[in-house]
């Protein structure tokens, strides 16, 4: 029997798990051994912090990039603005566009988009298998405490088949400032009114219900010991522990799982790159038939005005350039040419 593009797709998928264990024991190794080599040489060095979401491709272009080494820390997206703020890094890392009151607190800094990926839905329930769908409505009523067992009349309606146990839901959040709860609560702001005047979107929204933990390993490690749970989390992290992901519904009807295929459409629908460089991809149009519907762009956070201007320079050039290259296995897809283009337009600002 002829396989479908979706089935390819997951099977594909499926194999990434494998993968990103071996890429994450040969960027750990890597990152060593540069540390160890950068200790006799003479190269330049570059610290950021910032995003848990882009860490696993930041650790590959660690690892492969040769002209300056590069120390990162993945504290999550609010703590990386703030040391970027405050100067105490050459670069922060966020998966959330910054705020007015951010640019205003970090003194002449710029933000540039240097990936694309998607937050997918990775679930914990008894006896139920990969794929499990769900819509955004149903996921903002989950999270508001509105749904509170996985075998409620809405889920079922729409998975005929699926044995659902009378399990509790378990909503599992990022406690700390997370790029990654920008991007899911803007979603749920997208196709929930009642979420969007309640709540709203932000870094660190006040969830009414759930547990919170910190990080994507944090909220990953939290789902696999939590029976009944349900998280938002870079697909990434959701390949490696080989979680179950969710099909979430978007606005063409179709339940959809974040693959390359899925994200790729996406991608292209972007045309242009707003002034200031704050992308929004979250639940695309119903023309964009295919596309799974929690896609982000993530960016890299620098001062136009720093000492380290030609290694940012040299550095962020590359990983829009060249380091997409290593991304395609964590499911980072390369970034659109026009935000290419947008991103060195910005980089070419960097000045000492």
């Amino acid at each position: 029997m002829q396989r479908t593009g979706e089935e390819n797709d997951l099977t594909r998928n499926r194999s990434l798990a494998a993968a990103l264990a071996v890429l994450g024991t040969a960027a750990l190794a890597l990152t060593v051994l540069t540390g160890l080599a950068g200790a006799t040489s003479k190269k330049d060095s570059i610290t950021g912090a910032g995003s848990t979401f882009v860490a696993p491709l930041v650790a590959q272009w660690t690892a492969h990039y040769s002209a300056a080494d590069i120390n990162y820390s993945a504290v999550g997206s609010g703590a990386g603005i703030a040391q970027i703020s405050a100067r105490t890094v050459d670069f922060g890392a966020s998966d959330a566009p910054m705020t007015k009151d951010q640019f205003s607190a970090c003194h002449g800094c710029v933000q540039i988009p240097w990936a694309f990926a998607a937050t997918s839905l990775p679930y914990n329930v008894s006896g139920v298998g990969y794929g499990l769908k769900l819509t955004g409505p149903i996921v903002a009523n989950i999270y508001l405490g509105h749904i509170k067992k996985w075998n409620d009349k809405r889920i079922k309606a729409i998975n005929k088949g699926v044995n659902l146990p009378n399990e509790d839901i378990v909503p599992i959040y990022r406690s700390d400032g997370s790029g990654t709860s920008y991007n899911f609560t803007d979603y749920l702001s997208h196709v929930s009114k009642e979420w969007k005047n309640k709540i709203g979107k932000g870094t660190q929204p006040a969830f009414p219900v759930g547990v919170g933990a910190r990080g994507s390993s944090g909220v990953a490690a939290k789902l696999g010991s939590t029976p009944g749970g349900i998280t938002y989390v870079d697909v990434a992290y959701a390949y490696k522990n080989a979680y179950h992901i969710a099909k979430l519904r978007n606005r063409a009807g179709r339940f959809i799982l974040p693959t390359v295929r899925s994200l790729t459409v996406v991608s292209k629908t972007v045309k242009r790159v707003p002034k200031g460089n704050a992308i929004s991809v979250v639940d695309p149009p119903k023309t964009v038939k295919f596309g799974y519907p929690l896609c982000t762009f993530t960016w890299v956070i620098v001062p136009i005005q720093t000492a380290k201007a030609p290694q940012l320079k040299s550095f962020i050039n590359w990983a829009v350039t060249k380091g997409q290259s290593y991304g395609h296995p964590l499911l980072f897809l390369p970034i659109p040419k026009v935000v290419v283009t947008a991103a060195k337009k910005t980089t070419a600002k960097l000045h000492t």
